[in-house]
C-alpha cells in the first residue's frame, strides 16, 4: 500500500469516518490511521442520541444537518446507521423553563421540528415517568437514536469506496513537521506523508496537538452508562429523555433494554487508556436511584451490563475545529460528549474549510482552537439548560 495520501486522519471514531468520507466524495484520497480498529474509542461507548436542543445556534444547527443524515442514512450514506424514531423529550426545571421557550424558539427559527408541551403531554407520551416537577418540556417528534458503531462501520465502508483508506492496529507516534508545515506521521506501521494531517484522534488528542508544539485547554472526560431491563409494565419502548432536574439522560434499546446515563460525577484527567469495561463504584447505585425517580416502575427492572468510555472535553465543553499550530495540521477534536449526533455536519465543514478555505454549510469559526487564547469561550445564547 502507498505511504502518501492527500489528507492523513488521524482516529477513525464517526468523527474520523464522516471527514474521510466528504473528503472523498470530493475526490481527495485520505487515509485513516487507527490505532485499535474502527470505533474502538468514544464513539464505541457513545449513547447515540439524536436529537436538536442545544442553547448555541451552531450546535443546533450541526445537530439539525447531521439530522437528514441519520433519518436518509441508506440514500445518502450508504448501509445502516440504526436510526430508531422515538421521540424526544427535554426536561428541565421550573426555573429555567423561560430559558427552555427561547431555546424552543430558537430552533423553531432553524427549521427544526420542536416545540413545548405540557407535562400532561408527557404523561400521555409516557404514562410510566413521573411529571409533578415540571411545567412544560421541548419535544422532538423526529428525533430518537442511532447505533453509533452502525454508523461509523457503514461510514468507513462508503468512504473506501470512493477512494478512502483505512490502516488499523496502526498507532500514531509522532507527526513530521518541517519548515512549519506538516509533511506526515510516523506510526507503530512506518511513515505515512500528507500535506495536511487532520487530529480526530478523540481522547487521545492531547498527546498529538502537544506533539507539534500546542499548548490547549484540553483533558479527558470519564462518561458511564448502564443498560437496565425494563418491566413489562412499561411498554415495548419510550421516548429518548433528557432529564434536566436529575442530572440524567435515557433512551430505549433493543432487546427490552433502557440505557442510562448521568451528567455528574464524571472524573476529568484519567488516561484514556483506564478500564472502560466496568463502571466506576458507585455509578449503578446513583443511576438506578435517579432512574427510579423519573420512572418508578422501573424499580421491578433489571441490571443488565455497565460499562465506562472516555472523550476529549475542552473548558467550554464544545469542539475543536479548524487549523491550528504548523501548516496543514488541524483539529477535530474535544467533542466534549456532544460529538455524536453533530458528526456528519461537522465532517461536511471540516472537509469545505480544508478545501475551500471556510466552512460554507454551517460557520464553525466559533469553535476555532485560538478562541480560547482570544478570551472568546463559547457559552449559550440563553442561560443553559443543558450541555
Amino acid at each position: 500500500m502507498s505511504n502518501t495520501a492527500d489528507v492523513i486522519i488521524i482516529g477513525a471514531g464517526v468523527h474520523g469516518a464522516n471527514l474521510a468520507f466528504h473528503l472523498a466524495v470530493r475526490g481527495v484520497k485520505p487515509l485513516l490511521l487507527e490505532k485499535n480498529f474502527i470505533g474502538a474509542g468514544a464513539t464505541g461507548r457513545s449513547s447515540g442520541l439524536v436529537r436538536m436542543h442545544y442553547d448555541v445556534r451552531q450546535d443546533s444547527e450541526l445537530a439539525w444537518i447531521s439530522f437528514d443524515y441519520f433519518r436518509n442514512w441508506a440514500e445518502m450514506i450508504g448501509g445502516e446507521s440504526g436510526f430508531t424514531r422515538t421521540g424526544f423529550i427535554q426536561i428541565v426545571a421550573r426555573k429555567n423553563e423561560d430559558a427552555l421557550r427561547k431555546n424552543t424558539a430558537m430552533h423553531q427559527d432553524i427549521g427544526i421540528p420542536s416545540f413545548l408541551i405540557t407535562a400532561d403531554d408527557v404523561k400521555r407520551l409516557a404514562p410510566s415517568f413521573v411529571t409533578d416537577d415540571f411545567d412544560v418540556a421541548a419535544y422532538e417528534p423526529e428525533s430518537g437514536y442511532a447505533d453509533p458503531s452502525t454508523t461509523t462501520t457503514s461510514l468507513v465502508n462508503a468512504a473506501k469506496t470512493k477512494g478512502a483508506r483505512i490502516v488499523q492496529d496502526c498507532a500514531v507516534t509522532g507527526v513530521m513537521v518541517e519548515g512549519g508545515k506538516v509533511k506526515g506521521v510516523e506510526t507503530s506501521q512506518g511513515d505515512f506523508f500528507a500535506p495536511v494531517v487532520v487530529n480526530a484522534a478523540g481522547a487521545w488528542a492531547q498527546a498529538l496537538n502537544a506533539s507539534v508544539g500546542l499548548d490547549l485547554p484540553f483533558t479527558t472526560w470519564r462518561h458511564d452508562t448502564m443498560f437496565v431491563g425494563r418491566p413489562k409494565e412499561m411498554g415495548p419502548s419510550h421516548p429518548v429523555v433528557i432529564d434536566f432536574p436529575n442530572e440524567m439522560y435515557f433512551r430505549p434499546e433493543t432487546g427490552g433494554l433502557t440505557l442510562v446515563g448521568l451528567e455528574d460525577g464524571n472524573p476529568l484527567g484519567e488516561s484514556p487508556e483506564g478500564d472502560t469495561d466496568h463502571a466506576q463504584k458507585g455509578f449503578v447505585e446513583r443511576a438506578i436511584e435517579r432512574i427510579c425517580q423519573r420512572v418508578p416502575v422501573m424499580e421491578k427492572g433489571y441490571l443488565h451490563t455497565a460499562h465506562g468510555g472516555y472523550d476529549g472535553i475542552t473548558p467550554d465543553q464544545h469542539p475543536l475545529l479548524g487549523q491550528a499550530g504548523p501548516e496543514g495540521f488541524y483539529l477535530q477534536c474535544g467533542m466534549s460528549g456532544m460529538g455524536f449526533k453533530i458528526a456528519p455536519a461537522v465532517g461536511l465543514c471540516m472537509s469545505e474549510l480544508i478545501l475551500d478555505g471556510e466552512s460554507k454549510t454551517v460557520d464553525i469559526s466559533i469553535y476555532r482552537p485560538e478562541r480560547f487564547a482570544e478570551g472568546k469561550e463559547i457559552s449559550g445564547n440563553y442561560e443553559s439548560v443543558w450541555h
